[in-house]
């Protein structure tokens, strides 16, 4: 497995950019396009080899790793002043991503991202923790090479029980992952676990299926809107569409909702949102929870012709708008939606709609909900944004890709 992986290789590559894309660099942009590449010393050099930037001067700019299949051809790893890539650098970007997090040990949590791709310098790589579990995520083959002094750098840190290797979909099809013997689910460190893992997120228990689960097991980024709804919950009627495995839902009935009600297209999801309930009977014991398996659409036009109103609807869908050409049909998914939930909303109450794909602003989603209000005759007060959890740090704008707003509607 570990040992079998292709070392990182001793030539380096050097490679020259546009002046512009070397600005962006410098800047702390950490992508390199293949279109950005005016020259570069071997095309075809593995996944992962040491790719040296050059400026025009022949002076370092930036180092980061190759990926000759990718249209992201260099991912950055450092900018500025020449710096070697051994293990004192991985345990140190490591070390530093975790000084981020340490704010969440005071918050009763211990189910966070502790890698966060290219934001904390870890472009393709993301690593979450579900209490002594780690799972990591690979979307590059790029990894390949420095995957074992990533992984060792985890296990000095952390001490984690053990780690589960999730692959992105690009990534189970590289041939390279392939060839290399690494597949979905299996564990890099310790062994697979038989059963969801269970942790602590702001006091209240989840599972996390990280096996088989969506992403790695559980959707971390949403965990400081959840704890909003929590607040504004209680004596409620709460709509949580796209519930997945129950996020929303449990929190607004820890938060003293007299009914939650939760709709997902997937029926484990749903099995599991109960699940999620029962594991947190004590705080949410007082709301009534109605589940809902079908499609959002569906489902929301056969509530809004029952008559049936909520005084707080959460929208939270899953990404619209992957790739550039999907943005259009986002937009219209997002406004319908809007349309769909602005008639469930009692006066008085609360819309909370949310977007996690960075081809969608923060301008489209207020001009998708604020179109669908006007069509509707309602107005909003006391609006806010929301975005993304400490654990989910922000360093280049297409990092960007969770926005919420929500108000009270008229």
């Amino acid at each position: 497995m570990l040992a079998d992986l292709p070392s990182v290789p001793e030539r380096r590559l050097a490679v020259r950019v546009t002046k512009d894309v070397l600005r962006q660099i410098r800047g702390g942009h950490p992508w390199v396009y293949d279109k950005a590449i005016t020259s570069v010393s071997d095309e075809a050099a593995a996944p992962g080899t040491l790719a040296v930037i050059f400026d025009d001067k022949r002076r370092f700019a930036a180092i980061g790793l190759w990926d000759p299949i990718s249209p992201i051809r260099v991912r950055i790893l450092h900018a500025g002043k020449p710096t070697q890539i051994d293990d004192a650098f991985w345990a140190s970007r490591v070390e530093d991503a975790l000084a981020t997090r340490s704010p969440l040990e005071s918050t009763g949590t211990t189910g966070m991202r502790l890698i966060h791709g290219e934001n904390d310098g870890f472009g393709g790589l993301v690593v979450d923790r579900y209490d002594r579990t780690l799972v990591l995520k690979l979307y590059a083959s790029t990894w390949l090479p420095h995957l074992n002094q990533v992984v060792d750098s985890l296990v000095t840190a952390v001490a984690p029980e053990r780690i589960v290797l999730r692959l992105g979909r690009n990534a189970a099809r590289d041939s390279a992952v392939v060839a290399a013997g690494l597949t979905d689910g299996q564990a890099l460190v310790g062994d697979v676990p038989s059963a969801p893992i269970l942790f602590i997120e702001n006091g209240l228990t989840f599972e996390a299926d990280v096996i088989e689960g969506q992403k790695t097991g559980h959707f971390l980024d949403q965990r400081d809107n959840r704890q909003f709804v929590r607040s504004v919950a209680k004596g409620r009627r709460v709509l949580d569409v796209f519930s997945c495995t129950g996020g929303f839902s449990v929190y607004a009935a820890a938060g003293g909702a007299t009914l939650v009600h939760s709709v997902d297209i997937a029926p484990a999801a749903i099995e599991t949102a109960q699940r999620n309930f029962a594991h947190n009977s004590n705080v949410v014991a007082g709301a009534e929870h109605r589940r809902s398996v079908g499609d959002a659409f569906e489902v929301m036009t056969e509530l809004g012709e029952a008559g049936e109103r909520y005084d707080i609807v959460v929208i939270d869908p899953p990404s619209f708008a992957s790739r550039a050409r999907e943005r259009d049909g986002a937009m219209r998914a997002y406004r319908k939606l809007s349309e769909l939930a602005l008639p469930l909303v009692a006066p008085g109450g609360r819309l909370l709609q949310a977007s996690c794909s960075s081809r969608i602003t923060e301008d489209d989603l207020h001009h998708v909900v604020h179109s669908a209000l006007r069509s509707n005759g309602r107005t909003v007060s006391e609006e806010q944004w929301f975005g993304h959890a400490l654990d989910h740090p922000i360093s280049f704008p297409e990092g960007l890709y969770l926005k919420a707003m929500t108000g009270l509607l008229a």
